[in-house]
């Protein structure tokens, strides 16, 4: 308000100077021009006065002449008297021309009278003279005629001349009034403009001022915000580590309590909702943390190589159970001209589509849920991809739609009761969204169901980044490393035995220290293989600790990071003070066996014991075990189940697909070809067959093009189903 204040004023100062200017201008001219006149009418006064005097000489001479001419009878006065007459009557012509005083031409007109009769009295003295001679002209010059026109003239001419000297005094007059009145004006012209460009110049300095202290005081309040913003990183980085410490020993523990075998049903049943109930949280934990990395700008998207297709098959695996468990019809179709090998943040991606398709199953009793891929548009190497998920679930109303992006809202408020909730996940799928530059909208009719629709732009990628070749596939049983060592440096007492529990069930020696001091006096009198670093500990952190075991004990033994702390960038702060690798909090019982298969492995033999207890090192040339083992959690009964569920579908689904091409059903073709991608994850065989299942299931096919596709998915289903009986043997 203060700003436009100023404006208006600024503009109404701009304009009442201006017509001030225009205003004093107008006058300043008029006396000018008014001067000018009146030197010129002065001028002409001047001139008026010499004509006068002139005339007067003239007459005079005129007259002289002839009176000569009589007196001496000497013809030589009257040389030049034609021309003495002649510059009288043009004198008087001029008189008549140059004046514009009223009572002068009166006066002037009465001269010209004047002058006419006398210079007639003239020629007629010098014509009675060449006539009767001398005495007659003599006789005529006697006559008072002559006198009396010579002193009217005379008369007259001083009346016009106190005339013009009457109208020379008002000329004056004017003259010095409107020098006066420019004088003034230029006085004022020129206070006006001193006085406007000495409140300009104030008004900048003041601006210039002004502008100065509000640079001070925002350079003092973006140090306030980097403070506070260095304040809340350290809050969340806190918050995120005691949160996570003491979640990391309940999941732990209880799915460590799950496996017992002497828990009655009615146990396990508490147990499953314990782990439940953790998990529940951890998520609703890390959601609080991303949405406060979000606000706080930590929030970063990293741009890699990665498969689309693998990640909606991933994601589609994910909640396959829940949909099947509630009768749900899961399906994701991807239009054939979307590229593969895409650049972008696929973990950011892989939230968002686990949060809106976990809201869809959530949501939805019966029907379907469809996640449809299409290219939007294509610019250069950038791909803008449409994804939608779209569900036949409980829907929004029209009036809510406007609000299921805001935090901490839902449709309805019996919707948090029944079906749970922070109302926070599509506030953070909105975030990831915009941040990777995309939008993300959302179409719903309450019982009928909701469309969310996904636009974010890639760029192609030629080639997918490989696996890292440490990473060890997971075998048939749980590892043995009976002659591995593990220096384990944790200060939380819970977390030191749920590790100790993990550790010794893989026959790990492990040895524990409290903090960084004592990990490296450990260090100094023993040989580790592997150290598991705790980051925040009193005395001496994480960072302290391995700095000086790398720089002043000089050991390359490598260190894990193991930290609660979940904010962005921890992982490339924890390898930039060197350590190997990097652990969250809570630590999963896959991911710890995977450090230890990649780092304690290398100079230490890896013992397995098949679930029979014979010793056994089964490598597998097709299928791959990790993605069973991972969701068994070491089951057996469940890996026989599902092992016994590939070998009887796989062989039909492949009969299936040849069957239809025969009798040309293609979208019973296409739809066993996508119902394959399911069967075949339970066994690892996604990245070997996602390419020719696509080409099955979305390409125009042609002889030639079926026959290719088909060949390649039975050559690898045929091999692996021989893979998996030896498989299923090994569980019998």
């Amino acid at each position: 308000m203060g700003n436009k204040r100023i404006l208006y004023f600024l503009l109404g100062a701009y304009l009442v100077g201006n017509l001030l200017l225009i205003f004093i201008q107008y006058n300043w001219a008029k006396n000018i021009n008014t001067l000018i006149g009146g030197n010129e009418k002065l001028v002409s006064e001047f001139t008026v006065s010499g004509e006068l005097t002139e005339l007067e000489r003239d007459i005079l001479a005129v007259e002289s002449r002839i009176r000569g001419t009589v007196n001496t009878r000497d013809t030589a006065f009257i040389n030049g008297l034609e021309a003495q007459i002649v510059a009288v009557e043009a004198g008087i012509d001029r008189l008549k021309n140059t004046s514009d005083n009223d009572s002068s031409i009166q006066y002037i007109a009465i001269l010209d009278r004047l002058v006419h009769d006398k210079l007639v009295h003239s020629r007629n003295i010098l014509n009675t003279y060449y006539g009767s001679g001398k005495t007659a002209a003599e006789s005529v010059i006697a006559t008072r005629k002559g006198k009396e026109l010579t002193d009217s003239i005379m008369i007259m001419a001083r009346t016009i001349e106190l005339a013009r000297q009457r109208h020379l005094s008002a000329v004056t007059s004017t003259i010095d009034t409107s020098g006066a009145n420019a004088l003034h004006l230029g006085i004022i012209l020129i206070t006006t403009v001193l006085t406007c460009g000495a409140f300009v110049f104030w008004y900048i300095i003041n601006t210039i001022r002004r502008q100065n202290g509000l640079i001070y005081q925002l350079n003092v309040s973006e140090k306030k915000v980097r403070e506070v913003a260095r304040v809340k990183e350290n809050f969340l980085a806190n918050m995120s580590h005691e949160i996570r410490t003491p979640m990391n020993a309940i999941l732990g523990y209880t799915n460590l309590l799950r496996r017992k075998p002497e828990l009655d049903t009615e146990s396990q049943q508490y147990v499953q909702t314990i782990q439940r109930s953790g998990e529940n949280l951890l998520t609703i934990i890390n959601e609080i943390l991303d949405l406060s990395k979000i606000e706080a700008g930590m929030m970063r998207i990293e741009s890699a190589p990665f498969s689309l297709r693998g990640l909606l098959h991933s994601v589609e695996a994910m909640f396959r159970p829940k949909a099947v468990a509630k009768g749900l019809d899961l399906q994701t179709e991807v239009a054939i001209d979307v590229p593969d090998s895409l650049e972008g943040d696929a973990v950011r991606l892989t939230q968002v589509l686990v949060n809106l398709v976990g809201n869809a199953v959530k949501f939805t009793g019966e029907g379907q849920i469809r996640m449809a891929v299409r290219k939007e548009s294509e610019s250069g190497d950038t791909v803008m991809v449409d994804i939608a998920v779209a569900d036949t679930g409980i829907g929004i109303e029209k009036e809510k739609l406007a609000t299921v992006f805001e935090r901490f809202q839902q449709a309805e408020d019996s919707v948090t009761r029944k079906y749970g909730g922070t109302g926070l996940g599509l506030a953070i799928a909105k975030d990831l969204v915009e941040l990777q530059g995309g939008t993300i909208s959302v179409e719903s009719e309450a019982g009928k169901g909701t469309t969310f629709r996904v636009r974010l732009p890639y760029k192609r990628s030629l080639h997918l980044q490989p696996m890292p070749a440490t990473v060890e596939r997971m075998s048939l049983a749980a590892p043995r490393f009976p002659h591995t060592a593990v220096l384990v440096v944790e200060d939380n007492e819970i977390n030191r035995g749920l590790l100790r529990t993990l550790l010794r069930q893989w026959q790990v020696q492990c040895d524990f220290a409290g903090n960084g001091k004592e990990a490296i006096q450990k260090l100094e009198r023993q040989k580790f293989d592997l150290v598991l670093m705790d980051i925040q500990m009193p005395e001496m952190d994480g960072y302290t600790a391995t700095q000086a075991i790398r720089t002043e004990l000089g050991l390359q033994i490598p260190i894990i990071a193991m930290t609660a702390h979940a904010m962005a960038g921890e992982r490339e702060k924890c390898l930039g003070y060197g350590m190997n690798d990097y652990l969250s909090k809570p630590v999963r019982e896959e991911q710890l066996q995977k450090i230890l298969l990649r780092f304690a492995a290398q100079n230490n033999p890896v013992h397995q014991t098949s679930p029979d207890v014979k010793n056994s090192a089964v490598d597998f040339r097709y299928i791959d075990l990790s993605y069973m083992k991972e969701v068994s959690g070491g089951n057996a009964a469940y890996e026989k189940l599902v092992t016994e569920q590939f070998l009887e579908l796989l062989p039909a689904d492949l009969a299936t697909i040849e069957k239809a091409w025969h009798e040309k059903e293609i979208s019973l073709l296409r739809r066993t070809a996508h119902n394959m991608k399911t069967t075949i994850s339970v066994m690892g065989l996604n990245d070997r067959l996602q390419t020719d299942l696509d080409g099955l299931e979305l390409e125009d096919l042609t002889e030639e093009s079926f026959w290719r596709h088909f060949t390649a998915v039975k050559t690898v289903c045929e091999a692996s189903l021989q893979e998996a009986e030896a498989f299923h043997s090994l569980l019998a």
